[in-house]
């Protein structure tokens, strides 16, 4: 009895409480709505805030107080782990209070959303390119920041997501054998990362791709093509002499040498 008694002043209450809400959300009393939009976000009622707010923003734009209504604005989405929404009330804050007192906290905020919707490396990685880009720009710009080291943190997180995004599409090239692709693939990755933790495997699967691609071409090219499989063999050995890949390497310079130096002395192959 006394349970239902307690559900009983909850609903009321609740509808009560609902039925203020509707009326505050018709009432045409924009300084009750923007103190209400105060509460609900001091209380953590985000949802509420921001509708509120998205009626009164636009009667606040050229007052004293525009800064700091879009500024709760963009925090209450924030609040509301809608990181997209808030990422662009952040930014749109930074364009129109360049030098407001929350300017540090938005180009900071703005690509953090961006690392929080930030993909699975092999999704499309527009997100962690733009929140790169802004990290860096915050770094520009508050060089002093205590933040600072935070950032760069960050910054080497989506900048290992890119990474592993470029190798696993260079990689899907070799997986399907499609030699030529994966040449081209690979070795703009290795050009873009050059310190990639895949550099050594992606190396390797550059020049098995190269000999792949030769031993597969036509008789009239091929000379030519085991002659860059060669090249970078050379390549490879001076960079990793003690690869783990050491064995399928020299397995590749024997039969490249047979190809390229039928009837002439072949350059012997270094198996220490």
């Amino acid at each position: 009895m006394r349970f239902r008694l307690f559900f009983v002043l909850v609903s009321i209450v609740l509808l009560s409480s609902c039925g203020e809400y509707e009326k505050l959300l018709k009432s045409t009393d924009f300084e009750l709505k923007k103190a209400k939009a105060k509460e609900y976000y001091d209380a953590k009622q985000y949802t509420r805030t921001t509708e509120l707010l998205s009626q009164i923003l636009p009667r606040y734009r050229a007052t004293e107080e525009a800064e700091e209504l879009n500024w709760m604005n963009a925090q209450a989405y924030y609040g509301m782990k809608d990181y997209f929404m808030a990422s662009n009330y952040y930014k749109s804050f930074m364009e129109q209070f360049p030098f407001g007192r929350h300017i540090e906290d938005a180009c900071y905020m703005a690509p953090l959303c961006d690392t929080k919707i930030s993909p699975r490396p092999e999704l499309d990685q527009q997100s962690t390119m733009d929140a790169i880009e802004g990290f860096r720009i915050f770094l520009a710009r508050f060089p002093g920041s205590s933040r600072t080291g935070e950032v760069t943190a960050l910054i080497k997180e989506m900048e290992e997501k890119l990474v592993d995004k470029s190798y696993r599409s260079a990689r899907l090239y070799y997986d399907m054998k499609q030699y030529k692709s994966a040449i081209v693939a690979l070795n703009n990755s290795l050009k873009e990362y050059s310190d990639t933790k895949y550099r050594e495997e992606m190396m390797f699967l550059k020049l098995n791709s190269l000999f792949n691609y030769a031993e597969l071409s036509q008789p009239a090219k091929q000379r030519e093509r085991y002659q860059a499989t060669l090249d970078d063999y050379y390549s490879f050995k001076e960079e990793f002499p003690e690869s783990q890949y050491s064995k399928d390497v020299n397995n590749i310079l024997e039969k490249t040498n047979k190809f390229l130096n039928q009837g002439k002395p072949a350059i012997e192959v270094n198996n220490n």
